[in-house]
């Protein structure tokens, strides 16, 4: 339901959070629309982090990467032109959510790769595969924001509650 809100007018949004919004119809009828999948940073001394909340785990997943990338650029100047597939392993959701967010900074400071999109194909407590869709950097058209050094496990939660999933994740800059 996010795409939705690029259809409607500044003036016609009554109301914003982080995961909905309210807004007035041409008919006078206001609608609540939730996000179904999102981020949003969180303020750390000396470091950076993300909130993020999905339908399911994959969506998660999908979510944190994307919020990730965020953070090192703007994601909207990146094209999808380069796929790389990524499987990680760990002994529950916050080893396998580390892993799979290492293993994409790897792809990013190692061979040079920037990335926009992300899809899973498998998601559970041990195993993650997804493709990572992105583009080499280009310094004439990408500007990093901000240099990550590394996942941690710092104040790192992933939960599931009332259906939805929930996860805040702490990046070392």
């Amino acid at each position: 339901m996010v795409n939705c809100r690029k259809n409607i007018l500044p003036a016609q949004i009554l109301a914003s959070r982080k995961d909905h919004f309210c807004f007035l119809s041409a008919l006078n009828i206001c609608y609540y629309v939730t996000y179904t999948m999102g981020y949003e940073l969180v303020e750390h001394t000396a470091d950076i982090g993300i909130r993020v909340w999905a339908d399911d785990a994959k969506g998660l997943f999908e979510e944190a990467a994307r919020g990730f990338f965020d953070i090192i650029t703007d994601i909207n100047t990146v094209a999808a032109q380069v796929e790389r597939t990524v499987t990680v392993r760990g002994a529950g959701w916050e080893e396998v959510m580390v892993a799979w967010l290492t293993e994409l900074l790897y792809l990013h400071e190692v061979k040079g790769l920037l990335f926009c999109d992300f899809s899973l194909m498998e998601v559970d407590r041990v195993r993650v595969t997804g493709v990572a869709r992105g583009e080499w950097f280009n310094e004439k058209r990408h500007v990093i924001k901000t240099v990550v050094k590394a996942v941690t496990y710092h104040q790192l939660q992933i939960r599931e509650q009332d259906g939805r999933w929930h996860a805040q994740i702490i990046f070392d800059i």
